[in-house]
Protein backbone atom coordinates (compact mmCIF):
# COMPACT_ATOMS: atom_id res chain seq x y z
CA UNK A 1 0.00 0.00 0.00
CA UNK A 2 1.41 3.53 -0.93
CA UNK A 3 0.95 6.32 1.32
CA UNK A 4 1.17 10.13 0.51
CA UNK A 5 0.35 13.13 2.96
CA UNK A 6 -2.79 14.34 1.51
CA UNK A 7 -3.48 17.72 3.66
CA UNK A 8 -1.99 19.66 5.95
CA UNK A 9 -4.23 21.88 8.14
CA UNK A 10 -3.66 26.10 8.12
CA UNK A 11 -5.35 27.80 10.67
CA UNK A 12 -7.30 30.91 8.99
CA UNK A 13 -9.58 33.59 10.86
CA UNK A 14 -11.82 32.99 7.70
CA UNK A 15 -12.78 30.79 5.03
CA UNK A 16 -13.10 33.14 2.53
CA UNK A 17 -10.00 35.07 3.18
CA UNK A 18 -7.98 31.94 3.29
CA UNK A 19 -9.09 31.23 0.03
CA UNK A 20 -9.23 34.59 -1.74
CA UNK A 21 -5.01 34.29 -0.42
CA UNK A 22 -4.28 30.96 -1.51
CA UNK A 23 -6.03 31.23 -4.46
CA UNK A 24 -6.18 35.16 -5.69
CA UNK A 25 -2.28 35.51 -4.78
CA UNK A 26 -1.13 32.30 -4.68
CA UNK A 27 -2.29 30.75 -7.71
CA UNK A 28 -4.29 28.03 -5.61
CA UNK A 29 -7.21 26.24 -7.29
CA UNK A 30 -9.55 25.45 -4.49
CA UNK A 31 -10.61 22.14 -4.65
CA UNK A 32 -13.44 21.52 -2.23
CA UNK A 33 -15.86 24.15 -0.41
CA UNK A 34 -18.52 21.50 1.09
CA UNK A 35 -20.62 23.13 4.39
CA UNK A 36 -20.61 21.01 7.20
CA UNK A 37 -22.73 23.06 9.30
CA UNK A 38 -23.69 26.48 9.50
CA UNK A 39 -20.77 27.51 10.73
CA UNK A 40 -18.19 24.88 9.75
CA UNK A 41 -16.42 23.96 5.90
CA UNK A 42 -14.52 21.52 4.82
CA UNK A 43 -12.07 23.69 2.25
CA UNK A 44 -9.62 22.03 0.23
CA UNK A 45 -6.77 24.06 -1.38
CA UNK A 46 -3.44 22.81 -3.83
CA UNK A 47 -0.96 24.07 -6.05
CA UNK A 48 -2.49 22.97 -9.78
CA UNK A 49 -1.63 19.62 -10.64
CA UNK A 50 -0.34 19.03 -6.99
CA UNK A 51 -0.84 15.85 -4.82
CA UNK A 52 -0.95 17.39 -1.89
CA UNK A 53 -3.57 20.12 -0.36
CA UNK A 54 -4.27 22.73 2.16
CA UNK A 55 -7.30 22.05 4.32
CA UNK A 56 -8.25 25.73 5.51
CA UNK A 57 -9.42 25.39 9.04
CA UNK A 58 -11.26 28.40 11.05
CA UNK A 59 -9.58 28.65 14.23
CA UNK A 60 -12.70 28.03 16.54
CA UNK A 61 -10.81 28.08 20.41
CA UNK A 62 -8.89 30.15 21.85
CA UNK A 63 -6.01 27.67 21.98
CA UNK A 64 -6.57 27.55 17.52
CA UNK A 65 -6.74 31.44 17.91
CA UNK A 66 -3.68 31.71 19.12
CA UNK A 67 -1.61 29.96 17.11
CA UNK A 68 -3.30 31.48 13.79
CA UNK A 69 -0.15 33.27 12.01
CA UNK A 70 2.53 31.39 14.35
CA UNK A 71 1.70 27.69 13.50
CA UNK A 72 5.59 26.41 13.48
CA UNK A 73 6.75 28.35 16.71
CA UNK A 74 8.32 30.83 13.75
CA UNK A 75 9.91 28.51 11.55
CA UNK A 76 9.49 27.93 7.89
CA UNK A 77 5.89 26.80 7.84
CA UNK A 78 5.57 25.58 3.98
CA UNK A 79 7.49 25.58 0.79
CA UNK A 80 5.88 26.58 -2.56
CA UNK A 81 8.22 25.09 -5.27
CA UNK A 82 7.90 26.44 -8.80
CA UNK A 83 9.77 26.18 -12.01
CA UNK A 84 9.99 29.85 -12.68
CA UNK A 85 10.90 31.47 -9.92
CA UNK A 86 11.41 35.50 -11.32
CA UNK A 87 7.74 35.16 -13.29
CA UNK A 88 5.88 34.01 -10.08
CA UNK A 89 8.11 36.03 -7.49
CA UNK A 90 7.40 39.25 -9.97
CA UNK A 91 3.37 37.92 -10.27
CA UNK A 92 2.88 37.58 -5.87
CA UNK A 93 4.96 40.56 -5.74
CA UNK A 94 2.66 42.51 -8.09
CA UNK A 95 -1.02 41.20 -5.60
CA UNK A 96 0.83 42.30 -2.76
CA UNK A 97 2.21 39.43 -1.35
CA UNK A 98 5.01 40.63 1.19
CA UNK A 99 8.23 38.70 0.68
CA UNK A 100 10.68 39.24 3.72
CA UNK A 101 13.87 39.32 2.38
CA UNK A 102 15.19 39.53 -1.68
CA UNK A 103 15.66 36.45 -3.59
CA UNK A 104 18.81 34.71 -2.91
CA UNK A 105 20.76 32.11 -4.90
CA UNK A 106 21.81 29.16 -2.64
CA UNK A 107 23.14 26.07 -3.71
CA UNK A 108 20.17 24.32 -3.57
CA UNK A 109 18.38 26.69 -5.48
CA UNK A 110 16.73 30.59 -5.81
CA UNK A 111 14.82 30.98 -2.61
CA UNK A 112 12.51 34.37 -0.76
CA UNK A 113 10.78 33.75 2.36
CA UNK A 114 7.21 35.78 2.12
CA UNK A 115 5.05 36.00 5.22
CA UNK A 116 1.43 34.93 4.59
CA UNK A 117 -1.93 37.57 5.93
CA UNK A 118 -1.88 35.88 9.31
CA UNK A 119 1.93 35.70 9.81
CA UNK A 120 2.86 32.34 8.61
CA UNK A 121 5.98 32.15 7.03
CA UNK A 122 6.87 30.19 3.37
CA UNK A 123 9.85 29.64 0.76
CA UNK A 124 9.67 30.35 -2.54
CA UNK A 125 11.78 28.44 -4.17
CA UNK A 126 12.87 27.26 -7.38
CA UNK A 127 15.23 24.40 -6.81
CA UNK A 128 18.46 24.27 -8.81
Amino acid sequence: MTRRVALLTVLVPDYDAGIEFFCSVLDFELLEDTALTETKRWVRVAPRGAETGLLLAVADTDAQQARIGDQTGGRVMGFVKTADFAADHARFSARGLEFMEAPRHEPYGTVAVFRDPWGNTWDLIEHA
